[in-house]
């Protein structure tokens, strides 16, 4: 694996360059490089070997921050043995700091939680697709698309500890700055007012904006990314039909929009900001011990290293307990309260579609009671949500506050005794906070880290149900393949329920090509399953069907799809707009008699709710007209016309497809004179349909 040899051959460089600084720290000719970050970097290479092969999320921090390591050791090296005078501005312990988030990133990547969350990210950070970067006012270039994704992931990484560094400076300049005013030094205050506060702040200032536009930019980007992929999949070889018969996943609408749009962007609010928090905590925890040294606690003769750090420590540790148990419950509660709220939309939605049926029925008071017992069980859910909210906010709003004073208590004694000046008292409260900021990370993003988890949840669980509904065609016992003949022949075929009843079985049915073929029978005997099998979208049941070598099959249903936009769209689906001509569209209308329709082709509208049942089983036929399909599956498709326009429908396909062989399903006796044949589906002493060969009667 190119990857694994890749990362075991930079744990080899780290490990070199480590050992390299340990040694010349040793003897004395590297001292401005501590030993303990060589030992950072001897760890963080041990770690680097030892990881097995993981994801492309997890491998490009481990990465990234392995060669930050690397580069940091060699300027720090070469500038102490050449004297660059400008190398001693670079503290030793960011290069400590790339040790450290490469070792998080390690460990991250161990455990099997973090392995389900960031699973979802790696197919975005490995594909090998193409990706176009337009800058304004530039050419457009294109480029691996993840490779886009990697130096957009690497420079807001980059900004974002920049920005770190620049947060250590400010809080050593309000030291400097607190001191100048308890020491009434105006022009000092001044000075540090215009020639270093004002240029820290525009820096930072045009990094914030860098950092924004590129933070948007990537996040738009995987965002549509994952929309995409996640859409291709649910649609590919009719998984997003076998997905109905899964009982685990609800809602793919709700999982594809919201659901990836949460997903990209808390993924990345996470780990961005995790990031930030643990560089401040590297670089504050070290302010933080020093300005230890200067507080005599507990008593002179005996002092605590670092005991600022270590209360930090403790107040943090003790918050993320409390918090975790105050909100345990939140993960499981988002994730119903986000399946409530999607089933409620679902039946709003439902309702908008089935408006005129319910209308006609009356059924007002019926649909207000099912859409109150569903808004109900939102209303329970999100109730619960706020029990447990309620106590967590709380207690989170107790610890921010009381994160503001602490730091302030422990030290304003030692500044009345006159042991720190006020610039060290403002000092040390600002890096008390940063520490225990990084250290409160999950208290503050608890209730995000549980509706985070629910979405990684919801995701996973629809890419694993695709997944299975792809196997269930795979495996399916139903054999479908031309047959080297121009005729449609199921030599033996048993088509069953999806919980595995048997309802269909056929033996030795052969479809010529060019006859007119009607299919009857009793309601639920398996006539339009049949002719789902026949498409190769139905999984359930076992045998063998023999194609026709040519002509294209197309299936029109009794109830045919509209999709939203222009009519000229419409009638074209499901071939793209533009793929016929106009005058080709109008003569199809105008074949089924909706000569009314010819002057609204570019009119877009939801044309399921302006036509008639009768007029969207036309138009699907006059679908049918235009892609001249070798065989034509009419599924009770002119159930909604009367017999006269009816027999009107059947010449006009007559007429405009004489080569096309025809196969319908009705009830209607009517029927039957227009067909050459027909099957009719006979149930048996054992419950199973099978079909039988009605000859017509003697006029």
């Amino acid at each position: 694996m190119p990857a694994l040899a890749s990362c075991r051959a930079l744990a080899l460089a780290i490990a070199a360059i480590s050992v390299a600084a340990l040694g010349l720290n040793r003897a004395e000719v590297l001292p401005g490089v501590p030993f303990y970050i060589s030992l950072g970097g001897l760890a963080l290479a041990a770690g680097i070997y030892a990881t097995p092969g993981v994801g492309a999320f997890l491998t490009f921090f481990i990465v990234f921050y392995g060669l930050g390591y690397i580069g940091l050791m060699a300027v720090l090296m070469l500038g102490g043995l050449l004297d660059f005078g400008w190398v001693a501005q670079i503290p030793p312990l960011t290069a400590l700091t790339s040790a450290a988030f490469g070792l998080l990133a390690i460990l991250l990547a161990r455990l099997p939680a973090t392995r389900e969350v960031f699973q979802i990210a790696d197919p975005y950070f490995e594909t090998r697709d193409r990706g176009v970067i337009r800058l304004k006012r530039l050419p457009q270039f294109a480029a691996s698309e993840r490779w886009i994704a990697f130096t957009l992931l690497g420079i807001i990484i980059l900004i974002n500890l920049a920005q770190v560094g620049i947060s250590v400076r400010l809080n050593q300049w309000n030291r400097e700055w607190f001191d100048s005013i308890q020491a009434k030094n105006a022009g000092e205050f001044w000075r540090l007012l215009y020639q270093i506060w004002v240029p820290i702040v525009v820096v930072l200032i045009i990094s914030n904006i860098i950092e924004f536009v590129m933070v948007s930019v990537f996040k738009i980007r995987w965002r549509s990314w994952m929309t995409q992929r996640l859409t291709a999949r649910w649609l590919d070889d009719g998984a997003h039909y076998r997905l109905q018969f899964e009982r685990n996943v609800d809602n793919p609408d709700q999982r594809i929009q919201e659901d990836v749009r949460k997903y990209t962007e808390t993924t990345y609010s996470l780990t961005v900001s995790m990031i930030s928090q643990i560089s401040s905590l590297v670089s504050f925890s070290v302010i933080l011990w020093g300005l230890s040294a200067n507080l005599p606690f507990p008593s002179e003769s005996f002092r605590v290293p670092g005991f600022l750090f270590w209360i930090a420590l403790i107040y943090a540790a003790m918050g993320t307990i409390i918090t975790h148990f105050i909100g345990r419950r939140l993960i499981r509660l988002n994730f119903e309260q986000e399946r409530y709220e999607a089933n409620f939309r679902y039946m709003l939605a439902r309702l908008r579609e089935f408006n005129e049926p319910v209308a006609l029925l009356s059924g007002e008071a019926a649909e207000r009671k099912r859409l109150s017992e569903r808004f109900g069980q939102v209303i329970r859910n999100f109730m619960e949500i706020v029990a447990v909210q309620k106590w967590l906010s709380a207690f989170i709003q107790f610890y921010g506050s009381a994160n503001s004073v602490i730091p302030i208590v422990i030290t304003a004694p030692f500044y009345f005794l006159g042991n720190i000046t006020l610039g060290v008292l403002t000092q040390t409260a600002g890096a008390f906070a940063r520490v225990d900021a990084a250290l409160s990370f999950f208290i503050d993003r608890y209730a995000m880290l549980a509706d985070y988890k629910a979405v990684c949840d919801r995701l996973n669980t629809f890419e694993q149900s695709i997944d299975e509904a792809q196997k269930s065609l795979a495996s399916s016992k139903i054999e479908s393949a031309p047959n080297g003949s121009n005729a449609l022949a199921i030599p033996a075929l048993k088509l069953g329920l999806p919980n595995g009843k048997p309802m269909l079985a056929v033996n030795d049915l052969t479809i010529r090509a060019g006859e007119r073929t009607l299919l009857t029978g009793p309601s639920g005997s398996g006539k339009s399953t049949l002719f789902r099998a026949i498409a190769g979208i139905w999984p359930f049941g076992e045998g063998r069907i023999d194609l026709p070598s040519e002509g294209a099959i197309m299936l029109l249903p009794q109830r045919p799809y509209i999709p939203i936009g222009s009519l000229r769209e419409a009638v074209s689906y499901p071939a793209t707009n533009g793929s016929f001509s106009d005058d080709a569209i109008r003569d199809a209308l105008t074949r089924v008699h909706l000569t009314h329709l010819l002057g609204r082709l570019d009119e877009a509208t939801n044309w399921s709710q302006v036509l008639s049942g009768g007029e969207q089983q036309r138009l699907a036929v006059a679908r049918a007209i235009l892609a001249r399909p070798g065989w034509l599956f009419l599924d009770e498709a002119t159930s909604a016309l009367d017999e006269g326009l009816e027999a009107a429908v059947y010449k006009a396909l007559h007429d405009a497809l004489p080569q096309t062989t025809l196969v319908s399903i009705g009830h209607r006796s009517s029927l039957i004179a227009i067909h050459d044949r027909r099957i009719d589906l006979q149930k048996q002493e054992d419950g199973l349909f099978i079909p039988r060969e009605v000859q017509p009667q003697p006029a």
